[in-house]
């Protein structure tokens, strides 16, 4: 049984295309054309389930047409619409950190050089020009970290942690454990 932590969430199935079961496909990551990997997941019913990937073709830098081995009628496509697609973090070993969506990073834990521990991100947030992880501290209250390199002094995808350098004030942490 495949387990949240082993995948992590690269985009969507949108509708079909066609009428022999291709898929229209938006992604946040590209990694599935850079890693050597034949398959995607898929969340259906809240089970994570592999499909085999028969071709693809990139029709823009965000939107892919898909065919999954199985899938050969509009009809059957039509059961992927929104559907989430996932890929599995243990074909990413080999992909440089900066290449990866910021979604890969979700499940791992934050520590910031001054003041340690922050906590896990649990989300990212992209519906603001600034990208946000979205982290949860070990007291339940929830921070907005910007996701941006700069702020970034290493990752150990092993020990999955994002050590940062965020500026002073940015976050009020003494304000938070007051509370």
């Amino acid at each position: 049984m495949i387990r949240k932590e082993e995948v992590y969430k690269i985009g969507i199935f949108n509708k079909p295309h066609g009428i022999h079961g291709e898929l229209s496909f938006t992604f946040t990551d590209d990694i599935f054309d850079r890693a050597d990997c034949d398959y995607f997941i898929c969340l259906l019913d809240g089970i994570f389930v592999p499909f085999f990937i028969e071709e693809y073709r990139f029709r823009s830098d965000s939107t892919a047409l898909v065919k999954l081995e199985g899938v050969d009628t509009a009809e059957r496509a039509r059961m992927f619409t929104n559907v989430d697609v996932y890929f599995p973090i243990e074909h990413v070993d080999e992909a440089e950190p900066g290449e990866l969506s910021w979604n890969f990073f979700v499940g791992f834990r934050m520590e910031d050089s001054a003041h340690g521990d922050l906590g896990k991100v649990t989300d990212v947030d992209t519906s603001t020009v600034n990208t946000l992880f979205v982290v949860e501290r070990p007291d339940g209250e929830e921070l907005l970290v910007p996701a941006q390199e700069e702020f970034i002094k290493g990752i150990d995808q092993e020990r999955k942690l994002i050590v940062v350098d965020l500026p002073e004030g940015l976050l009020n942490l003494d304000e938070l454990e007051e509370e």
